[in-house]
């Protein structure tokens, strides 16, 4: 087992070489990855799941995402709008702003062995880190509005952060 352990070690180092802060990579989510997201006020929503790891000395954010089949028609295609404006926090602090990086998944129970897009962040790695609380934030948002025919406004379609959606 020590052995694959430091197989490991070097394969992260090789990566981090290749892909610069920003850039991605791909990995497996893990066995305790932080599940979060949001519902429509139509109905249907958006589950993410997402994890840190170690990459050449840095902190790299992988997760995957998913949505519910079953929306409104309003919210169809509004999950770029929803995952651009979401974060993840180390602790207090932002680890990194955007998870459209993030891949796309099925909905699931679990998302333990997805395949999912990892994205390094510019902080450093640090003893510990994987023991500190990883939280995803999405702001309270309108996804669409209509204006009826006397240009009046309808109710307006909201996303709002609730836990696990898909």
């Amino acid at each position: 087992m020590p052995r694959v352990l430091v197989l490991l070690a070097c394969a992260s180092l090789i990566l981090s070489a290749c892909f610069p802060t920003g850039q991605t990579a791909v990995s497996r989510i893990g066995l305790m990855p932080v599940l979060d997201g949001g519902s429509y006020s139509t109905g249907g929503g958006i589950t993410v799941a997402a994890e840190i790891k170690p990459l050449g000395g840095m902190t790299a954010l992988c997760g995957v995402w998913a949505e519910s089949a079953r929306q409104s028609v309003f919210t169809k295609g509004k999950a770029a709008q929803v995952m651009g404006s979401g974060s993840v926090y180390l602790g207090d602090t932002v680890l990194h702003r955007g998870l459209l990086f993030m891949q796309k998944a099925t909905p699931s129970d679990s998302y333990v062995g997805h395949d999912a897009k990892c994205v390094k962040t510019q902080r450093p790695w640090q003893v510990g880190d994987e023991k500190q609380s990883l939280k995803i934030r999405f702001p309270r948002q309108v996804v669409h509005r209509e204006v009826d025919d006397f240009g009046g406004m309808s109710m307006p379609v909201m996303f709002r952060q609730t836990g696990p959606g898909a």
